[in-house]
C-alpha cells in the first residue's frame, strides 16, 4: 500500500508540496496513493486535495487532467495572501477573539468554506487523509480523519462532523502566537480503547486545546510507517544550520526560545527521516524521500543511466530552502520557484529511488520562473 507524507513549514511547505504533487500526478501515481498524512502547511494542500478529490478527472494514464484548475490555482491564490499578521494582531487587539479563531475564519472564508471531515473521500473513493495536530494538554498526537477523531489517551469519536477549517487551523497553529485552537466536543461520543488511560476525564473529552501537528511529528510519518509498505515523503521542513549571531543577553530570550524549539523539531524530524531511509536501504520498505534542503545532485540518476535532473544545485536552490515558513504573502516568483523545486526534487527522487521506468519530463511546470 502506497502512502504520502506532506510535512509542515508554513506556506513554503504548501507550495513545495504543490510541486511534489504535480510530479506525482504526472507520473500517474496519484490514484495509487491509499494514505495521505499531513502536518501544518502540508495540511493546507492535503485538505484541499482531499475535499476536491471527487472532482479530479483521471485519464487512461491515471493522470488528473484538471489538476491545475482544481488544486494548484486555488492554493496559489490563497498563498498570495498574508494571513498570520492579521490574525495575530487581530487576536491581540480583540477582547473576545483568539488568533486561532481568526486563522480558522481565514481558512473557512478563502479555501474550505463550510466543508467538514465528512467531505474527505470515503473508503474506496480515494485515499484516507489524516490531518495531524498535537494536544497541548496530553502531549499526544491528534488525528483528524473522515472515519474518526483520535487521541490515544481519550479514544476515538466516529465520523466527526468537524469543519475542515478547524482541523487545518489546529494542524498549523504554530506556537506560541497561533495556538491553542480550542475544539469543543460532546464528551459522550468518545469510545474507549484498551490504551485510553484518560477516557474518564470529562474535561479533556469536551475541550481539546490543540497546537501545530509538527510539535509532535513534523513529517506525519507515524501512521504510514505502521500501515504502508511503500512511502513517498515530501519534506519542506527548514534545513538546520549554525547560528553565529545568537546572543546571550536577556532581551534575546524569545530568539533563544525559538532556537531551542527549532533544535527539538529538527532532531525529531531527522530521527524519523533517517529511520525511514534506513528501511528503504534495508528493503523492508520501498519509496522515496525528498527534502527542500536536499542537494539534487546526490540522487544517483547518472549511475542508473537515467536522464539528468531538471535543475542543478545552485545559489538559487540554496536560497529556496531558506525561504520563510510564515503564513504570509508569497510573490508569483517565490511561488513559482518553490513549486518548480518541489517538482524537480520529486522527479529526481522518484526516478532514481523508486521506479527507473518513470518517463522523464521535458521541463518545469512554472516555466517563467526557472530554478
Amino acid at each position: 500500500m502506497l502512502g504520502l507524507a506532506l510535512s509542515g513549514g508554513g506556506f513554503r511547505a504548501t507550495l513545495f508540496h504543490v510541486g511534489s504533487l504535480l510530479r506525482i500526478n504526472n507520473a500517474g501515481f496519484l490514484p495509487e496513493i491509499k494514505e495521505v498524512t499531513s502536518v501544518s502547511g502540508g495540511s493546507i494542500i492535503a485538505a484541499h486535495l482531499g475535499v476536491n478529490w471527487s472532482t479530479l478527472q483521471f485519464n487512461d494514464d491515471n493522470v488528473a487532467t484538471n489538476f491545475d484548475e482544481v488544486i494548484v490555482d486555488p492554493i496559489r491564490d490563497f498563498c498570495g495572501r498574508t494571513v498570520d499578521v492579521g490574525v495575530i494582531l487581530g487576536g491581540i487587539l480583540s477582547p473576545i477573539r483568539h488568533p486561532s479563531q481568526l486563522l480558522n475564519k481565514n481558512y473557512r472564508k478563502h479555501l474550505f468554506g463550510d466543508r467538514t471531515l465528512q467531505d474527505l473521500p470515503a473508503t474506496g473513493d480515494g485515499p484516507r487523509f489524516t490531518i495531524y495536530a498535537t494536544s497541548l494538554q496530553t502531549g499526544a498526537s491528534v488525528r483528524f480523519t473522515r472515519d474518526y477523531l483520535g487521541e490515544y489517551h481519550l479514544g476515538q469519536i466516529a465520523n466527526p462532523e468537524i469543519a475542515i477549517a478547524t482541523a487545518v487551523a489546529a494542524s498549523s497553529a504554530f506556537p506560541p502566537p497561533l495556538c491553542p485552537v480550542k475544539v469543543k466536543l460532546d464528551s459522550g461520543k468518545w469510545v474507549k480503547s484498551h490504551i485510553s488511560d484518560l477516557h474518564d476525564d470529562e474535561y479533556l473529552k469536551s475541550t481539546m486545546l490543540l497546537g501545530d501537528g509538527g510539535i509532535y511529528d513534523n513529517l506525519g510519518l507515524e501512521r504510514l510507517t505502521k500501515n504502508c509498505d511503500e512511502i513517498f515523503v515530501s519534506d519542506a521542513g527548514a534545513p538546520f544550520g549554525v547560528d553565529r549571531k545568537l546572543k546571550a543577553g536577556r532581551f534575546s530570550q524569545l530568539v533563544r526560545t525559538k532556537r531551542a524549539l527549532d533544535i527539538m523539531s529538527n532532531q525529531v524530524r531527522a530521527l524519523r527521516s533517517r529511520h525511514l531511509v534506513q528501511e528503504f536501504e534495508d528493503a523492508t520498505k520501498r519509496g522515496a524521500y525528498w527534502g527542500i534542503g536536499t542537494r539534487i545532485g546526490e540522487f544517483p540518476l547518472a549511475e542508473k543511466n537515467l536522464s539528468p535532473a531538471l535543475v542543478s544545485d545552485s545559489d538559487t536552490t540554496r536560497k529556496i530552502s531558506g525561504m520563510r515558513t510564515r503564513l504570509n504573502k508569497f510573490s508569483d516568483e517565490e511561488q513559482g520557484r518553490l513549486i518548480n523545486w518541489g517538482f524537480a526534487l520529486a522527479d529526481a527522487a522518484l526516478r532514481s529511488r523508486y521506479d527507473a521506468s518513470i518517463a522523464a519530463q521535458d521541463g518545469l511546470p512554472i516555466r517563467e520562473f526557472p530554478v
